[in-house]
């Protein structure tokens, strides 16, 4: 029978079922890569958030201007101590003797497939919910103006999009020298791939929109895609200074065999997500979100 598998078959090996999960898990991870990796051994991670406001003088003591002899400015430089504890992550999957090799369906590939995506959606939810709720910049789109008004000219994504890019470069972070990401849920990726300044302006992008149906890269930030976001809400960010992934334990499995009734696998990761730079992040949201 085509895609049965039989016992002994090599996705029932107990030595092999790790790097399937892995390779699953990989193609399924969205934001994960976006964020700086940090191992730790610790169960509270605790770092120190700079003030991202260049320093001055203060009144009447400007840096620019110091008169002869006059004592210097001080600058003081300014830290929030954030902590976080480490999250367990984790789902297991029962695949059944019975099912190897008599049902039609390849099961355990599916069930392999699905554990991988349950923790890395997991994951990926708490990411986006962590840059979201943290974004030190904030775009908010009037009313009448969404990505998907009924009034088709008052749809303007492209200048949403820059003004979250000039919020952070305002901040002193230089977005597109960074290789800056712009990360949409799948319906308001179908709502700037579908506008007309994008799909008539191809300096916008680096593809063709109608011949590829997809969007690579818009003004210069790389298009990211999930389910994780949320609705009405876009994030514009950089990757890597915007936060970091504190890992305690990479995504691992283990593989119980009761011979003749099932193999249980279960894959799990710890780890915590830590916002360490807000004003690398700009949101876009609509007024009625």
């Amino acid at each position: 029978m085509a895609g049965a598998i039989v016992v002994g078959d090599y996705h029932l090996r107990k030595e092999d079922i790790d790097p399937i999960v892995k390779g699953f898990a990989l193609q399924s991870y969205i934001f994960k890569d976006s964020l700086m990796i940090k191992n730790s051994k610790s169960w509270k991670d605790t770092y120190y958030r700079e003030t991202a406001a260049d320093l001055t003088g203060g009144t009447g003591s400007a840096v620019r201007g110091i008169p002869r002899g006059a004592a210097f400015p001080q600058g003081q430089v300014n830290w929030t101590k954030v902590s976080a504890y480490i999250e367990k992550y984790g789902m297991e999957g029962t695949i059944y003797y019975e099912d190897t090799i008599t049902d039609e369906i390849d099961v355990a590939s599916r069930t392999l497939l699905r554990i991988a995506r349950a923790v890395t959606k997991a994951v990926d939810d708490q990411i986006y919910s962590e840059v979201s709720s943290n974004a030190g910049n904030s775009v908010t789109i009037s009313a009448g103006y969404e990505w998907d008004s009924a009034t088709i000219a008052q749809r303007n994504p492209i200048q949403d999009i820059l003004n979250a890019i000039k919020l952070i470069n305002i901040d002193n972070y230089d977005i597109q020298g960074q290789n800056g990401e712009l990360w949409l849920n799948p319906t308001d990726y179908t709502n700037l791939l579908g506008n007309s300044s994008v799909v008539n302006a191809g300096q916008f992008y680096t593809k063709t929109v109608t011949k590829t149906g997809k969007i690579e890269h818009i003004v210069g930030l790389r298009v990211k895609v999930s389910n994780s976001v949320t609705d009405d809400e876009a994030i514009v960010m950089i990757p890597k200074i915007s936060g970091t992934w504190v890992q305690v334990d990479p995504l691992r499995t283990k593989t119980t065999v009761d011979e003749g009734i099932s193999w249980t696998v279960r894959a799990f990761e710890l780890g915590v997500v830590q916002i360490t730079n807000p004003n690398a992040i700009a949101k876009i949201t609509n007024t009625q979100a």
